[in-house]
């Protein structure tokens, strides 16, 4: 399950100077800072109220109940193709295309998929489907339900990321049949739960695939407009700024952040010989590794916010204020880590859904020293683009006589992840 769960390559297999790695990203920061206290003095994004309209016949095409229907139906045939994989195929990633289409095809595959189309995991949801279908048939509103606490926010979406991220990197056997059945029963038995109880709202704030879909889809070029449903093109900084600041938002993205930084650092030869001589055990020693990762990560963030604040003096909610300039630094963080993955493992496993026999996977379309560069680049951008949305978002909340000096904890937090992304990469 090694190959599946660990898309990131070793220092030999990334021949690239960590001198000029590290010097091009703190350029890269630093500057960028520079830059945009000198020429960037009021907030220049409008959120879900920016973007240009595409045309009529594309909107109604993207909202046509045939479109709709097939994206449904194309969820509902998947998820039955995974079922019926885990409960009738041998076992063995080799042989089984499920593990590969959790890991691979959804897990990692919704990355682009939302970047390009935005949120799609909404239509295909074959939870949300079933849900449908079955308040249909007791002629029921899907939408009806009691309202959803405001406290609940995202936690539950967290808790479902954190909770899938533990199969994939620290259960025992996370491509066995009976883990991945274990954890799709219960994801289903708890998410139509909730449904059944809160109506489909549930699972924009609950589902953790939709959840994760939907903050990565902040960064697409495409959006509706909440005040007349409209498809527009927009600058994705404006997707960003969007981004609703509601309970356990900055716990789902310091869980992508932190499962992400472990899947690396779990690669290394002293942390796998750490938890295989562990007295607790290897499972209970990985767990505990995860949750400190998550930990490290939403620690540094609150150091910095709670300094933002005291410089600001003003700033009521500074956890949820900033989290969103997280959101590009964790696609940062996938692209670099999963790119390898993505380009080789999927192909392998339609290969395998097709009846292939022995599939080879194919080769990286970049060589070492093109990947290596590719994970940097990926890794400095979602910096930058995080210093970005955190200064528009400072100079609309400050005092302009603070606007910059309020950055500064930000800054030293995105050299911080910056320093512990490249390690990871390149160590």
């Amino acid at each position: 399950m090694s190959v599946l769960a660990h898309g990131i390559g070793s220092q030999h297999d990334l021949p690239l100077s960590p001198f000029h790695a590290f010097a091009g990203a703190f350029a890269a920061l630093f500057v960028s800072f520079l830059a945009l206290g000198l020429l960037w003095s009021a907030s220049r994004f409008r959120g879900d109220r920016a973007g240009r309209p595409l045309p009529v016949a594309l909107q109604r095409l993207a909202d046509a109940r045939p479109t709709r229907t097939v994206a449904r139906v194309v969820g509902l045939a998947a998820a039955l193709f995974v079922l019926l994989h885990l409960l009738l195929g041998p076992n063995g990633p080799e042989r089984n295309p499920a593990a590969g289409t959790v890991y691979v095809l959804l897990w990692v595959g919704l990355v682009p998929a939302s970047l390009l189309l935005g949120p799609v995991w909404r239509l295909l949801n074959p939870l949300r489907t079933l849900h449908l279908l079955v308040c249909r048939a007791l002629g029921r509103d899907p939408a009806a339900g009691r309202p959803l606490p405001v406290r609940l926010g995202l936690w539950p979406a967290a808790a479902g990321l954190l909770a899938f991220t533990w199969l994939e990197l620290v259960a025992p056997d996370p491509a066995s049949s009976t883990a991945l059945l274990l954890f799709f029963v219960l994801h289903g038995v708890v998410h139509l739960a909730g449904a059944a109880r809160y109506g489909a709202r549930w699972f924009d704030q609950a589902d953790a695939f939709e959840v994760y879909s939907g903050l990565l889809a902040r960064l697409s070029p495409l959006g509706r407009r909440p005040a007349d449903r409209r498809l527009v093109l927009r600058s994705p900084f404006n997707g960003l700024d969007a981004v609703p600041q509601v309970p356990g938002l900055v716990a789902t993205v310091c869980v992508m952040l932190g499962s992400t930084a472990y899947d690396g650092f779990s690669d290394a030869p002293s942390w796998i010989t750490t938890v295989q001589t562990s007295p607790l055990g290897r499972t209970t020693a990985a767990t505990l590794g995860l949750l400190a990762a998550v930990a490290l990560v939403a620690t540094l963030y609150a150091l910095c916010t709670g300094a933002t604040r005291l410089i600001s003096g003003q700033l009521r909610h500074p956890l949820t204020a900033f989290a969103h300039s997280l959101v590009p630094i964790a696609l940062g963080y996938l692209v670099a880590h999963y790119f390898t993955l993505f380009v080789t493992e999927g192909p392998h496993t339609v290969m395998v859904a097709l009846g292939t026999d022995n599939p080879v996977p194919p080769e990286p379309p970049l060589a070492p020293g093109g990947i290596a560069t590719l994970q940097v680049v990926a890794i400095v951008i979602g910096h930058v683009l995080g210093v970005v949305a955190a200064h528009d978002r400072s100079v609309r909340l400050f005092p302009p006589a603070r606007a910059v000096a309020g950055q500064l904890p930000l800054l030293a937090l995105m050299i911080a992840y910056t320093i512990g992304g490249l390690t990871l990469l390149l160590a």
